[in-house]
């Protein structure tokens, strides 16, 4: 059995990313495996201040949730990074969640990491610069990490229309198959 940490960045509950992070964790846990989707909208995570005591210290200045999600990160085995992609990048959300990993991103080590994107374009290409925005942060900063899958919901623009994609299914396939 897998811990699993999904991270949903999606602004909406029930919006197409945060969608694919349910079937993703439905999937899992099906296959016997621990789900925990945590819905960064519902956190308080203020931006990072670039004070550099976290260098020293390996711990945030900032007193808010953000704390508590690292230690998830770090006792996870799989972690689900899922976000909408606006203006052909990460959103807001996501962006400043991984800016808040620095106090403790060595320890974010020998991690299979998923990765959820969701767009109203129809292309996949189109998603090429979120997933090297992910790729320069799991790759280059976090040791020994393993991108281990990738579902390009693309063509899904209203809440939901994502059910219609083969993104849905393929993130329950993904979930059950970790």
């Amino acid at each position: 059995m897998k811990n699993v940490l999904i991270i949903s960045a999606s602004p909406r509950k029930n919006g197409n990313s945060d969608i694919l992070c349910d079937r993703f964790a439905q999937g899992a846990n099906e296959r016997g495996h621990n789900a925990e989707k945590v819905f960064l909208a519902e956190k308080n995570i203020s931006y990072c201040r670039g004070c550099g005591v976290c260098n020293s210290t390996h711990k945030c200045i900032q007193k808010d949730d953000m704390a508590e999600i690292l230690d998830k990160m770090v006792t996870a085995d799989v972690i689900v990074l899922a976000t909408p992609v606006y203006f052909y990048s990460m959103d807001g959300q996501m962006k400043t969640f991984i800016d808040r990993t620095v106090p403790r991103y060595t320890e974010i080590a020998d991690k299979d990491f998923y990765f959820i994107m969701t767009a109203a374009d129809t292309e996949k290409a189109s998603l090429n610069r979120t997933m090297e925005g992910f790729r320069g942060f799991t790759e280059d900063c976090l040791p020994n990490s393993k991108e281990a899958g990738i579902i390009y919901g693309v063509g899904a623009w209203h809440n939901g229309e994502i059910k219609s994609t083969p993104a849905y299914n393929e993130a329950y396939e993904m979930g059950k198959n970790i």
